[in-house]
């Protein structure tokens, strides 16, 4: 594991990350998908249960199911679905609350393209009573681009098996 020698490298990372969560936070889903470069891949896997010595196969593979495997062009789709008003899922709109902690930059990392992990949650509510909370670690890759990071890949574990959720709405 690194040991971030960069200060101000690990600040603008966590600065970065905390304004996508303001920006998830507000509805602000066109200024979301800016933050994506257009080769990214948003992923996440299903977590199931295994038995101890079995851990390695608790998550699926990429490219096997999963709760979402989108290009920026499938991104860019389920932001636009939003303006249409037929977003049933959305009408009303989810209150969300982003939570970011333990960004950590990983080994190898350059001044240009870099991995990070942080861990999250992600408060929901909506209506009256619907509520869900999703908890877990991202693994992202960051590429800066004209002086700025964006997200070039984003790896979302859920540390949940079983998901409460009436829909997947929202964005991790």
């Amino acid at each position: 594991m690194r040991v971030v020698a960069d200060y101000q490298l690990q600040y603008e990372v966590e600065q970065f990350l905390y304004l996508e969560a303001e920006i998830l936070d507000h509805r602000q889903f066109h200024e979301w998908l800016d933050l994506f470069t257009e080769d990214t891949h948003y992923w996440m896997p299903i977590r199931s249960t295994r038995l101890r010595g079995d851990e390695a196969n608790e998550l699926t593979k990429e490219w096997e199911n999963s709760y979402f495997d989108d290009d920026k062009r499938m991104l860019a789709q389920r932001v636009a679905k939003f303006d249409t008003g037929f977003s049933w899922a959305e009408d009303p709109p989810s209150r969300t609350r982003h939570m970011v902690t333990n960004v950590r930059i990983r080994d190898g990392a350059g001044t240009d393209e870099m991995t990070v992990t942080c861990n999250f949650i992600v408060y929901r509510t909506r209506m009256a009573t619907d509520e869900d909370l999703w908890i877990g670690e991202r693994e992202d890759r960051l590429r800066k681009i004209d002086g700025h990071w964006r997200i070039a890949g984003r790896k979302i574990f859920l540390d949940q098996t079983v998901l409460r959720s009436k829909n997947l709405s929202s964005f991790l």
